[in-house]
């Protein structure tokens, strides 16, 4: 008998190509991660912020030799590449979509760490195959949130997304959009909101989305009143470190 072999592809992730000239020097000062850290082992999670501070995109950076490729929401993008364009100015970089697919497992060998949780899974570019099943349940279930639905565009700020407990902002690099705010936040120490995944309730001005088939929903809940949000353990220590008291 055949032994199933689960699908790895994550259907709604699509792949952009940055080459050209100082790729890396051109997405420095655009994101949040610091680019000259990518290596083929080592990708990043990473967003591109409002002047604000609040989160536009998010998504993965991976090292391709010279190219850096973006690993993106797929309805996000088209909006992405648009957006960076903005940026290029006359730098001779291209944006192009790439053929290669986003695949993840929750366990094996293939693939690397997904940079934001080692326990999210592993993580990998290759050609297109059969879609995974159980990965949004299996995020959710970590309390990691991602994408427009969840982190909204241009409504919330990117440490209330949890992206320092997530290795998902880098404090010693140089400037970058949004970084000011960010900045002032961290050595502050001072985030009010975070983002949690919690089970599902009525909706309310701090819901984000909701999964009535999972019976969970995204809010944004001030700390003092997190009530029945899932606090995974990563998110619990973040919480008792800003506030030795709630330990």
């Amino acid at each position: 008998m055949d032994q199933h072999i689960p699908g790895t592809m994550l259907a709604d992730r699509s792949v952009i190509r940055v080459a050209g000239e100082d790729v890396r020097g051109f997405l420095q000062g655009l994101v949040t991660a610091d680019t000259a850290l990518l290596t083929p082992g080592a990708p990043a999670w990473s967003a591109l912020l409002s002047p604000q501070g609040k989160v536009l995109f998010d998504f993965i950076l991976w090292a391709d030799g010279d190219d850096v490729l973006i690993d993106a929401e797929a309805t996000q993008a088209e909006p992405l590449t648009k957006r960076l364009t903005l940026y290029r100015l006359r730098r001779k970089i291209t944006l192009q979509p790439d053929d290669t697919k986003v695949h993840w497992s929750p366990t094996g060998d293939q693939g690397v760490p997904d940079p934001r949780l080692a326990a999210l899974g592993r993580r990998w570019l290759a050609p297109a195959g059969e879609p995974a099943t159980d990965w949004h349940t299996h995020r959710l279930s970590l309390g990691v949130c991602e994408g427009v639905a969840e982190l909204g565009a241009g409504e919330t700020l990117w440490l209330e997304c949890n992206a320092r407990e997530l290795n998902g902002v880098s404090f010693t690099k140089g400037c970058y959009v949004g970084q000011e705010n960010t900045a002032r936040m961290h050595h502050r120490s001072k985030v009010n909101r975070r983002l949690v995944v919690a089970p599902f309730t009525e909706p309310s001005n701090r819901t984000r989305t909701t999964y009535p088939e999972r019976a969970l929903m995204i809010e944004l809940r001030r700390v003092e009143a997190l009530g029945d949000a899932l606090i995974p353990t990563w998110l619990a220590a973040a919480l008792a470190e800003s506030d030795p008291s709630a330990a």
